[in-house]
């Protein structure tokens, strides 16, 4: 007990700076929290496919896959995340939604949005767990990532093309596809936010 409260006294900033410290550090915990609640964090704890869809762009790939017939045994996750453990799978998620938020966040999304090697890498494997009964052995065709690579076996979806997201090719494939109510609305915060950085921008014109 007593070197947790000498490292406390050690971390202490001076007397001077004691409340310019404090101030700051909650400034900062504010905006980690707002920043959590707009992005809807909580969110990828869970296996709800309308996580997905935080990101505007993925809503093409969520109508299709909410029309096709791997809706009634296949979530996302199902799909998308390693299931050797979940340590794996958490950390997996934490990665690739990192990668995502960051992109979409930078307006970098590609019109043609592919899958990432690592996530090549996923699918394939949970498309062979989850159809291992029907392949019966024919490693010849259907062999997992590696074998892929060596160029001894081929990606599931390279045969499979429109399973299970259609003939989704682009962002503009889709465009008459449902908007989920979940985003109808806006945070009222970010709402306050957008319009009062728009008037602070928009120059006054002279009477």
């Amino acid at each position: 007990m007593r070197t947790i409260v000498e490292l406390l006294k050690a971390l202490a900033p001076p007397r001077e700076w004691f409340f310019p410290v404090v101030f700051l550090f909650g400034v900062l915990i504010g905006v980690v929290v707002v920043i959590l609640r707009i992005s809807n964090a909580t969110a990828y704890l869970s296996d709800d496919p309308k996580a997905c869809i935080n990101c505007h762009v993925m809503f093409p790939q969520y109508e299709t896959w909410l029309h096709s017939s791997h809706r009634e045994n296949a979530m996302c996750n199902d799909c998308h995340v390693p299931h050797d453990s979940m340590v794996k799978k958490y950390v997996f998620k934490a990665q690739d939604g990192l990668r995502h938020a960051t992109i979409y966040s930078l307006r970098k999304e590609p019109q043609v949005i592919r899958m990432h090697e690592s996530g090549q890498e996923v699918v394939q494997s949970n498309c062979i767990r989850c159809h291992e009964q029907l392949l019966d052995g024919n490693n010849l065709i259907h062999g997992d990532y590696p074998q892929y690579i060596q160029g001894n076996a081929k990606l599931c979806w390279q045969c499979h093309r429109e399973v299970p997201h259609g003939s989704l090719r682009s962002l503009s494939a889709t465009p008459y596809y449902h908007v989920p109510e979940l985003l109808d609305t806006t945070p009222r915060c970010l709402e306050f936010l957008r319009d009062f950085l728009e008037k602070l921008i928009t120059p006054v014109e002279d009477n």
